[in-house]
């Protein structure tokens, strides 16, 4: 009895990754459709998403700090959930949104998904931890599919304006990502995940708002119908469940198993680019995203 329970808790969590992954890849199609069918500018629509996100996780990270077993921060761990939060969130989404101007939502999400190589990186180089033979294979073969994939795109859309552009922004926002993921990988064992995940997306939204405020004159009252509902979609499908889906599917199956299950976004983003974008899925395209799963894979497995 007490092996079905463990089988079904694990199978569970598997599926619960699963559909996190595939929700996190909505966001990309949401962004698209909104600059294909509306005329909102990239900050406008980050600062609606974070918007309709913030109760949720404020409400989150209230609940998190209520319980009795919770351990207040210290002022050097609010100032490290700020600064870490508003980099994985805020900078990294602020170029996301304004990198998808110019690319697909294909290769957007085949150049962030290179970020695992670049967390081993900056493990090795900043963390001084020893990079195995195999797992400098694996870098390789990520790039090698990246550039392959790349190489693809720029054939069938070679005439898009901003195109490399675009392609600089996401790779950026992919290292800022990485940095994320190494801070947060140092704060969350003494935190908690879902802790440090409400608190850090919470003051990532105010940061985003802000920024709005500052540096834009449009008001977001007197938008069209669809920038709300694509906002509002992406705020609940593509940021708020997924990110508690796999949470929750990391406690149940752990980092590594929850890691090699995520594989599944770039694929799902293809897929949905393909049936809702109209955007051409071609065999380079393919191959470099074989490569670019295999060499991730390896990483994310060791």
């Amino acid at each position: 009895m007490i092996e079905k329970k463990s089988y079904s808790y694990f199978i569970g969590g598997i599926l619960t990754c699963f559909f996190g992954a595939i929700c996190f890849s909505t966001k990309a199609i949401f962004v698209k459709l909104a600059y294909r069918e509306t005329h909102v500018d990239p900050v406008s629509l980050l600062a609606l998403r974070m918007i309709f996100s913030l109760p949720f996780f404020v409400v989150s990270a209230w609940w998190s700090s209520a319980k009795s077993e919770n351990i207040r921060f210290t002022r050097k761990q609010w100032l490290a959930v700020a600064g870490i939060g508003c980099l994985g969130y805020y900078i990294s989404s602020l170029l996301d949104f304004l990198g998808l101007q110019y690319v697909t939502a294909g290769i957007e999400r085949l150049i962030l998904f290179v970020y695992p190589t670049l967390v081993l990186l900056m493990s090795a180089f900043i963390l001084k931890v020893k990079i195995k033979p195999i797992q400098w294979l694996a870098v390789l073969i990520t790039y090698v599919g990246l550039m392959i994939a790349f190489w693809g795109e720029v054939k069938v859309d070679n005439e898009s304006e901003g195109f490399y552009l675009g392609v600089i922004l996401i790779f950026i926002c992919a290292i800022t990502y990485a940095i994320y993921i190494v801070g947060s990988g140092r704060l969350i064992p003494t935190i908690g995940a879902a802790k440090f995940n409400s608190y850090a997306m919470s003051f990532a939204a105010l940061a985003v708002v802000l920024h709005f405020f500052f540096v834009n004159d449009n008001s977001l009252f007197y938008l069209d119908r669809q920038v709300y509902i694509y906002s509002f979609l992406m705020a609940i499908i593509g940021t708020v469940i997924p990110s508690y889906l796999v949470a929750i599917g990391i406690k149940r199956v752990g980092s590594d198993n929850a890691a090699i299950i995520g594989s599944v976004g770039p694929v799902s983003t293809i897929v949905q680019a393909s049936f809702f974008l109209q955007e051409p899925i071609h065999l380079l395209q393919l191959a470099g995203t074989a490569f670019i799963l295999c060499g991730v894979l390896m990483i994310s497995k060791k």
